[in-house]
């Protein structure tokens, strides 16, 4: 006779719900990371859900040692920097932006739609390339693999891995970015290096995490225990739901923040 041990599950050891508040001209944002409760969660940042109206958006700014990454849910962003790099991002696409040594851009809308919704993620660089120079990985929705567990679930790999997919970003602090859609009813477990800090973001529906059935919901935070479990297993119930799952290897270095920079 043959035993299968279960693998033990990460938990949530905290759930932070994300108010609305405004944010650079006339945008909403919901902060995740970022907020007191959650100053900062090494080696990421910050974490805003944002909408902004066509006559909204964040004019000219400056960003240093950090990578924000821009992941458009619905409409268009057009994005421009004093070294003369522009586009347009639409839904489901990604802009990874390795601010380094310096950036000053602007994140506006495109004017004919009505609204601009999507999630800006930033992630600390390590001491050894905080002065690099500015670089970009832009990927189209189409040319983001995709991981399909089992019916009724897909997850859009951003970075890093899941179930077998790898990602073809270039993260320099190893960083993994999943974005996971999953009909009512269904399980998955997702594997996370057991050096990794990490965090769920729901967006949309419910969902249960670890062992214990911890219930997440819509704009919640829910950060995952640091036990050194190298899975994290996810069910949901009577909905759909919509989450992205964002882990890191923590860098253990100093942080100098003032504001949100």
């Amino acid at each position: 006779m043959t035993f299968t041990l279960a693998r033990a599950s990460r938990s949530i050891v905290k759930s932070v719900l994300s108010r609305e508040q405004a944010e650079g001209a006339g945008a909403r944002v919901r902060r995740s990371i970022g907020r007191p409760e959650l100053r900062n969660h090494d080696p990421f940042l910050m974490l805003d859900e944002f909408n902004v109206d066509k006559n909204g958006g964040f004019p000219d700014h400056p960003h240093r040692g950090f990578e924000t990454v821009t992941y458009m849910l619905e409409g268009q962003f057009q994005h421009e920097d004093f070294a003369g790099h522009k586009g347009t991002i639409g839904p489901g696409d990604l802009q990874w932006m390795t601010a380094g040594r310096g950036i000053v851009h602007s994140e506006m809308p495109v004017k004919s739609q009505t609204r601009a919704h999507g999630l800006q993620l930033w992630i600390n660089l390590p001491k050894e390339h905080k002065m690099c120079e500015p670089q970009y990985q832009e990927l189209l929705d189409k040319e983001i693999p995709r991981a399909t567990p089992q019916e009724g679930v897909v997850v859009k790999v951003i970075a890093g891995e899941s179930h077998g997919v790898t990602s073809k970003v270039y993260t320099r602090t190893p960083t993994m970015y999943l974005d996971y859609k999953m009909d009512k009813n269904k399980t998955v477990e997702q594997s996370i290096p057991s050096t990794y800090t990490g965090f769920i973001y729901m967006l949309k529906g419910k969902a249960y995490i670890g062992d214990k059935e911890f219930e997440g919901h819509a704009h919640h935070t829910l950060t995952l225990s640091e036990d050194g479990a190298e899975t994290v297993k996810i069910q949901t119930k009577d909905e759909d739901a919509h989450f992205v799952l964002i882990a890191g290897e923590p860098l253990k270095e100093p942080i100098v923040q003032h504001g949100p920079f």
